[in-house]
């Protein structure tokens, strides 16, 4: 695992940036070679979908490609690939499993089946739309999923037809199951008369495709009728094809047959007289399908957001689902990692860094995905192919060709995030174990912060609480009887945020105009990499992203949160809730467990009960307020008495500052840091990188006692 965002403060405020300096100075590290073997790879497999319970989870029904230069495509085998058909560089193919499948719905209407196709999608099916071809009006099909056995496909259908809303658009149609048994034709002697026959047995009311296949490396088409669910239905499809020309002599399929069946597509258009072509190979097999590019232009994908890749594409059924692996040289990898994981506009020294570690890291893991080395996600690094490359990135790769960090002689997992937050942490912190190169040291993390503006936290004429940034007011002069500065807001249409940042997952809390009257309560950073402000969170709210990812569950209402114990950075690693210790499986886990709206940055922070109060009372007793559970009554200074309503309360500490208590139980994070910070910070490699330091030099100050070596 390795973060979870590209390079983005704390209650204990900054190191300071010459003692880390000074440290840095005081040690004189220099590359020693290593006598042990240095790993290395020709290829990587990087699995864009794939079906891992328990791991990854990333999956499609069909992949869609396309090249500038075209297409081959053809299978896999122990012995080799074997080219079968080209795509021509102007048009785009899909591919997915010939499995089973929920057939929901049939007309020769495409507005209807289009209707239905639509409000599967909407409701979360895998659908399709194809169209079996006929001498007359075509077919127009909506089947879904891509299910490993007739058991799962029955239990999606089951599903489907008790859609009270579906049903009302099936009308009188009803659904059945899909399959992957087919009846076949001899070959012929193009594909043009394969398709003139397949239209002939579909206008006989039955399902027909063209299917292609290599035989003596000739590329070979035949008819294929039939989709049912088990062998011993095919004699039934048999019986109603004997009508149609050829229909007597249709032979099964054979169990391990090397095909792919043609359908006519209509899901990525959506329009009757447009379609892809969808090749479908039988997903109860091994067969591979192996597409590479047919010239040297890169190979796009139009479910991975469009993105293209080097290398070529393998495509199998795994786990009874589409699993889609980029193969490509391992150094061209790198290529889009270092893009992607780094800013390339920073010193090519940082960049090279980085390249380091992204090298190690993914031969550290071997075949961590079964069938993959790696997954494109932050679950491994990110990789998002061609298109996000650039020079400076490509060249930090060249330039530390074959370079892998090595403790005692074995590569090392060169985990890495976006900020150490002044500090990285202990590997025990994130996940419970302790790594001798993975210890905590500083880390000169505030190069984050460098031109960013400060956000007020203000009070809205409403009463509701929430940040504006510093350069859409302007201070009156005047103050509250407080001590608190009154602002005015300078442009029309200002949104007030949660949070003090500009994302569009932090909520716009209020939108007020110009000349708007607020009252200023705190002033802080805008939150970055370094330093964050995150909440305050209702007991609701983080009730129902707890109850997400803890165990056992959490009962609530939450009434307090603590920090139960840190490790060595200072980053929290044990939590309690109403006093119980909070289950989570690591303490980076924290971060997802707390973060309503999204995860926190980091698992180093400080939390601030907003609820709770401490009030003064007679001869200097106190009591502590955590809920509304006991009405708090206010003087006013005709001095009468009435219970407080609103929802905050503006307290006056003893140092002259107002805090902004909530009439109910919340919670607010202050933290420093952006990710689990174990292992090299690229902020931190970025400031050092800026001050001089080279690669070596970085990499050998985040992971204690490694060595570099070059293969």
């Amino acid at each position: 695992m390795r973060k979870t965002n590209k390079p983005n403060k704390p209650s204990y405020r900054r190191i300071a940036l010459v003692t880390i300096a000074m440290a840095l100075l005081a040690s004189t590290w220099t590359a020693q070679p290593s006598s042990a073997a240095v790993p290395t790879l020709d290829k990587i497999r990087v699995a864009l979908f794939l079906h891992l319970p328990g791991k990854y989870d990333t999956t499609t029904p069909a992949a869609t490609f396309s090249s500038q230069g075209g297409l081959s495509v053809g299978i896999r085998e122990p012995a080799g690939e074997q080219a079968w058909f080209g795509v021509p560089a102007d048009q785009s193919a899909r591919f997915g499993a010939d499995d089973y499948k929920a057939k929901l719905y049939e007309s020769e209407t495409f507005a209807a089946a289009l209707a239905v196709y639509q409000y599967v999608k909407a409701s979360g099916g895998a659908a399709f739309l194809t169209s079996i071809p006929t001498i007359g009006a075509a077919r127009f099909q909506v089947a879904e999923g891509t299910y490993k056995t007739e058991a799962e496909a029955a239990v999606a259908l089951a599903r489907w037809t008790g859609d009270a809303k579906l049903t009302g658009l099936l009308g009188a149609y009803k659904p059945a199951l899909q399959g992957p048994f087919h009846l076949e034709t001899a070959p012929y002697g193009s594909k043009k008369d394969a398709q003139t026959a397949a239209a002939a047995f579909g206008g006989a009311g039955l399902d027909a495709f063209v299917a292609v296949r290599s035989i003596g490396e000739k590329e070979t088409y035949s008819v294929m009728v039939g989709s049912e669910t088990a062998q011993e239905r095919l004699p039934a499809v048999q019986a109603s094809a004997a009508a149609v020309p050829n229909g007597a002599a249709l032979k099964a399929v054979a169990p391990q047959s090397r095909h792919m069946i043609i359908r006519r597509d209509h899901t990525v258009g959506g329009k009757a007289n447009a379609s892809h072509e969808l090749y479908q190979f039988p997903g109860g097999g091994d067969m591979k399908v192996w597409i590479a590019p047919a010239g040297d232009a890169v190979i796009g994908l139009a479910e991975r957001s469009n993105r293209t890749y080097r290398g070529s594409f393998e495509l199998s059924s795994f786990n009874g689902k589409l699993a889609v692996i980029n193969e490509l040289p391992f150094e061209e990898y790198l290529y889009s990692v270092v893009a992607v994981e780094m800013y390339t506009s920073w010193p090519l020294e940082a960049l090279k860094a980085q390249a380091v570690a992204a090298r190690s890291y993914a031969l550290n893991k071997g075949f961590g995905f079964q069938i993959a080395h790696v997954v494109d996600t932050t679950l491994s690094q990110a990789y998002f192919g061609s298109s996000v490359e650039r020079p400076s990135s490509t060249d930090a790769v060249e330039a530390t060709k074959g370079v892998v960090a090595l403790y005692n002689g074995k590569v090392i997992e060169a985990i890495y995030s976006s900020s150490g937050g002044g500090m990285t942490a202990d590997a025990s912190e994130a996940w419970n174990n302790a790594i001798p190169y993975l210890q905590p040291v500083g880390s000169p993390d505030d190069i984050s912060e460098a031109g960013l503006r400060s956000w007020y936290r203000v009070v809205l004429p409403s009463g509701a609480i929430g940040y504006i940034r510093e350069d859409l007011v302007a201070d009156t002069g005047r103050m509250t009887e407080a001590g608190s500065a009154i602002l005015e807001s300078t442009t029309d249409a200002t949104n007030i945020r949660r949070h003090p940042v500009i994302q569009d997952t932090v909520p716009v809390i209020a939108q007020i105009q110009k000349g708007t009257t607020l009252i200023a309560i705190d002033k802080v950073i805008e939150s970055n990499p370094m330093s964050w402000e995150r909440g305050p969170f209702t007991s609701d709210e983080l009730l129902t992203v707890m109850n997400a990812r803890v165990s056992p569950k959490v009962t609530g209402p939450i009434t307090s949160l603590e920090v139960g114990k840190r490790g060595p950075s200072g980053r929290a690693t044990e939590l309690t809730v109403n006093g119980a210790k909070l289950g989570v499986s690591s303490p980076d886990a924290l971060r997802s467990a707390l973060g309503y709206g999204g995860s926190l940055p980091s698992t180093k922070f400080d939390v601030e009960e907003t609820g709770k109060v401490v009030i003064r009372g007679a001869s200097g007793a106190t009591s502590t307020r955590t809920d509304d559970s006991k009405k708090l009554y206010v003087m006013g200074s005709g001095g009468k008495s009435a219970a407080y309503a609103q929802d905050h309360l503006f307290v006056l500490d003893g140092k002259g500052e107002v805090r902004a208590a909530t009439k109910t139980p919340a919670f607010a994070f202050s933290g420093t840091g952006y990710g689990h910070g174990v292992g090299l910070s690229q902020y931190g490699a970025y400031s050092l990188a800026k001050q001089g330091y080279d690669y070596e030099y970085i990499l050998k100050y985040y992971y204690n006692g490694i060595t570099l070596a070059k293969e």
